[in-house]
């Protein structure tokens, strides 16, 4: 975005509304994120998370994806990821169950049924998890002392707080989307993992004042992580063309003039979905191992899906591979993309319309999906494994980097979407002015 498109948003004020709208519920959010549980002593937690290094594996990702809230165990415990599983069954569901497909085709009344869903399997899922954290906390999962007055009161409260804090969440998401700028569940895993920025680049400089980090090394990882946002950008903004040839035709008593346009493919349509998706289910068989109190069941997955192993760096990619071609295929339809260009008199130069142009778009999807799929994998788990493997203090994991780099493109082209439509109708009813005027 230029200086003079960000000098325009304080001139058009339904933006600056909407900007403001959205602020306002992020800050809403982060004050709910210092609000502890009822039942628990934060003094313990704060201790617990001190003697572990701030809480690793498990502890570590959520505390990234709910932006610190669940090393202070607040009422936002659980974050945004319960919404997030609900969404993914929902959309794996669609695969299987022919009326979720047709719902999701029938436009804005399917999508409100399909939201109403997704909203219920959300509560569902953080009732589970919030009577899985009750238990745990019960059996000293962190900390002898934590719970104040362990119980089946501690258990019921515990379950109605955390559930009510993530459908709470889910609703600021909903309300930034209709009323604010940018998508609202991205902007609030974006919001948790900024407010992380500060403590970890504390934590980086103290390891250079302590000698434990080279400055000659310090200067390295900051342009690997430039070199990395480069990359993200570079392969967000990408495409493919297909170009499409319209003939000259008739439409009623006027003649429309034909020539050469182009259907965009972005190289990662999915965006960060794919990520966000497959941390979330990596993340919840993590949580119930924690939370079970089974130490074989914990043992087994901390051993094979732990945060850097192997298995969870194999698990992690082949997710990522397959919700990026899954939710490419949800967001475009080659057969509806090859209609709509029969319809309106266009053809691929060289390929027949109709099916031949749906399998031509079909193929070229296929290739650059790829292409983008293994650049999701690769930002997301090379810094990874630099963190596990080699001990390099990276700020943040690629997912998080990928997040907020992509989160922060996608609600800058809606603002400049917006100055766009506000300067075509302030064009348009110039036009409209200037004609009267001239009668």
């Amino acid at each position: 975005m230029n200086p003079g498109s960000i000098g325009n948003i304080t001139r058009i004020p339904e933006l600056n509304r909407r900007i403001l709208f959205t602020f306002a519920m992020l800050a809403v959010y982060r004050v709910g994120c210092a609000v502890p549980t009822p039942g628990i002593d934060p003094t313990e937690i704060r201790r617990y998370f001190d003697q572990s290094g701030g809480g690793g594996g498990v502890f570590g990702l959520l505390n990234l994806f709910t932006g610190g809230a669940f090393e202070q165990l607040s009422i936002f415990s659980l974050g945004i990821m319960p919404y997030v599983s609900s969404s993914i069954i929902l959309q794996l569901l669609s695969v299987v169950i022919p009326k979720l497909d047709e719902l999701r085709k029938e436009g804005e009344e399917g999508r409100r049924v399909i939201t109403r869903w997704t909203r219920y399997g959300t509560v569902a899922l953080a009732v589970v998890q919030g009577l899985l954290m009750a238990t745990a906390l019960e059996n000293g999962a962190l900390g002898a002392n934590t719970v104040l007055s362990p119980g089946w009161a501690f258990r019921i409260t515990t379950v109605l707080t955390l559930a009510s804090g993530t459908a709470f969440i889910m609703w600021l998401g909903e309300q930034i989307n209709e009323r604010g700028i940018g998508n609202g569940i991205s902007l609030i895993i974006f919001a948790g993992i900024v407010t992380r920025i500060p403590s970890a680049l504390s934590r980086v400089w103290d390891m250079v004042r302590t000698d434990q980090l080279p400055p000659l090394a310090l200067v390295l990882l900051a342009a690997f992580m430039v070199a990395v946002v480069g990359v993200i950008v570079y392969f967000e903004r990408a495409q493919r063309r297909i170009p499409i040839q319209y003939a000259r035709r008739v439409v009623g008593r006027r003649q429309m003039a034909g020539g050469m346009t182009y259907f965009p493919l972005r190289l990662n349509t999915s965006g960060v979905i794919p990520p966000i998706f497959a941390s979330s289910l990596l993340v919840l068989p993590l949580q119930i191992s924690q939370w079970s109190g089974k130490e074989s069941i914990a043992d087994f997955v901390n051993d094979y899906l732990g945060w850097g192993t192997w298995g969870h760096n194999l698990i992690y990619v082949a997710l990522i591979l397959f919700f990026a071609y899954f939710y490419t295929g949800v967001m475009l339809d080659p057969d509806d993309v090859a209609e709509n260009v029969r319809k309106n008199g266009g053809y691929i130069p060289g390929i027949r319309p109709g099916k031949r142009t749906a399998e031509y778009i079909q193929r070229v999807l296929n290739r650059i999906t790829l292409i983008g799929a293994v650049y999701l994998a690769g930002v997301c788990i090379l810094p990874n494994l630099l963190q596990s493997q080699f001990a390099v203090p990276f700020v943040f994991g690629g997912t998080a980097l990928l997040i907020v780099v992509g989160v922060a493109m996608d609600t800058v082209g809606q603002v400049e979407a917006h100055l766009v439509a506000h300067n075509y109708d302030t064009f348009v009813q110039g036009a409209r002015l200037r004609g009267r005027g001239g009668r």
